[in-house]
């Protein structure tokens, strides 16, 4: 792993020695042969492939539904690495449904000057629908992905928060199912707690998160809502109803009947109580919001308003996932739990103020700009990575629309090991772990979506940009 010597190796570390974490693994690692393991590596692609997990790529000129690449390598995380990671994670969300009630109630936040204004009602994420209305069970954000990258041994960084419409956590369920498929001595001898039950336990969430409407004395329903199978993530709302043993709708499956939102069934419309939808604010109801959405169903804010359905995510939640709000989340930890943030930002320059303008358009060549409404890897510029010809582009999309972009340095994120023909050898890395949100608690699933940069040296890890999965451990003690 010579090749990348200023990168922190999870499975080394700083030394030539497996960390404790990676100890068990890596003897058993010695024993096998590459050959071996890289027919196991085929039929785990083939197993994806017979099972359909595939994603769809949006403007793609070859095809648009691919394969996602999955490393049999596992990223391993020590169970006191995690312990840390979940207290910093549960204070954040907390603090981002505590931000989200305050800016669509009494605004204190902007009252206290702690962010300025015009970045809310500005921002095309914020709905001014939402103003006043009630959550139910006080919960906005029901799903958050959180993406956190490291840099050092105990370094860990929040990059991003995703709390609209997190998606991934179906492969995070299959990358689990096919390890233990093909490697079952391997969780016979190392310890790794389950991820198995997240379907379970993503159904209770919703569940309990009952709307002030429902008078049913047993389970509520649940469906889940999708765009349809052209979505990128619809494997993910399919795989997630059919685990759940929800329903799966589409806006003209659905209708309002007395005020309630009802599914069509081959024994009429059956009123569902909790609607897990995967569809952005804009299209869930052409009568409040775009008019021409046909993937919606017509009323459902009102009656969502009228506390006759749970909507979850709550529409508005998207304005925590904007890249200018995430750059002032130190000072919404702070300000809604009165605690110091446990995991730190990324350091962050708003593009929108003229000095760190001047510094990022003097600075392009280290430094990563991202659109503040982008995922996906999408929309943004690494500038170490990017020929003179794509920064003197960006350059001009900066200048035009400063607002727009938020920068941040290059990191030295971490490395895992990928299994290659010739052995182990170094990638870049993030990870997602995913967030339950009840009224009366926080459910972390230990673990998560780790995704890998499979390029040599590239630093993006995204699908929809060449990217790859792993299986994400982490250690009983």
């Amino acid at each position: 792993m010579s090749d990348t010597p200023r990168f922190f190796d999870e499975l080394a570390g700083t030394g030539d020695t497996a960390r404790s974490p990676y100890a068990d693994y890596a003897t058993w690692f010695e024993q096998e042969s590459i050959p071996d393991l890289r027919k196991k590596a085929a039929q785990a692609e083939n197993f994806f492939r017979r099972t359909g997990i595939t994603f769809n790529v949006y403007g793609a000129q070859d095809a648009d539904e691919r394969l996602i690449p999955f490393d049999v390598v596992p990223r391993v995380i020590s169970n006191r690495e995690w312990q840390k990671l979940t207290r910093g994670i549960e204070q954040r969300v907390r603090a981002i449904n505590a931000f989200l009630h305050d800016i669509y109630h009494r605004q204190e936040i902007i009252r206290a000057g702690r962010i300025p204004a015009e970045l809310i009602a500005n921002n095309e994420a914020f709905l001014p629908q939402m103003i006043g209305v009630e959550p139910p069970g006080g919960v906005y954000t029901h799903i958050v992905g959180t993406d956190l990258v490291r840099t050092g041994e105990n370094e860990f960084f929040v990059l991003e928060d995703n709390a609209r419409t997190p998606s991934g956590v179906s492969y995070m369920l299959e990358n689990r199912e096919t390890m233990l498929r093909m490697f079952p001595e391997l969780f016979a001898r190392i310890r790794v707690k389950p991820v198995q039950d997240y379907p379970t336990r993503l159904l209770r969430a919703l569940q309990a998160s009952l709307p002030p409407a429902y008078t049913g004395s047993g389970k509520p329903t649940v469906a889940v809502l999708t765009p349809g199978i052209h979505n990128s993530a619809y494997f993910e709302h399919s795989f997630l109803a059919e685990q759940m043993g929800a329903e799966l709708v589409e806006g003209h499956d659905l209708r309002i009947e007395n005020g309630r939102v009802a599914m069509r069934t081959t024994r009429g419309y059956t009123p569902i109580d909790v609607l897990y939808r995967r569809i952005d604010d804009d299209f869930i109801d052409p009568l409040n919001f775009r008019p021409d959405s046909i993937l919606g169903v017509p009323g459902i804010f009102d009656a969502y308003r009228a506390g006759s359905i749970t909507l979850a995510n709550a529409p508005g939640t998207g304005i925590a996932d904007d890249k200018a709000i995430y750059s002032y989340m130190p000072e919404i930890v702070r300000f809604y739990t009165g605690e110091k943030p446990i995991l730190e930002n990324v350091p962050t320059h708003r593009c929108s103020d003229p000095e760190a303008l001047a510094y990022v358009l003097d600075n392009l060549e280290s430094l990563v700009v991202k659109e503040v409404h982008g995922s996906g890897g999408y929309g943004m510029l690494v500038g170490p990575a990017a020929s003179k010809r794509e920064i003197k582009a960006f350059r001009a999309k900066l200048v035009a629309k400063p607002a727009n972009y938020i920068a941040q340095p290059t990191l030295a994120l971490s490395t895992c090991p990928i299994l290659t023909k010739a052995g182990l050898a170094p990638r870049h890395v993030d990870l997602r772990p995913f967030v339950l949100v009840r009224p009366d608690g926080i459910d972390l699933t230990p673990g998560g979506l780790t995704r890998v940069a499979l390029k040599k040296g590239s630093l993006v890890v995204n699908s929809s940009q060449g990217g790859g999965t792993k299986d994400t451990w982490v250690l009983e003690d």
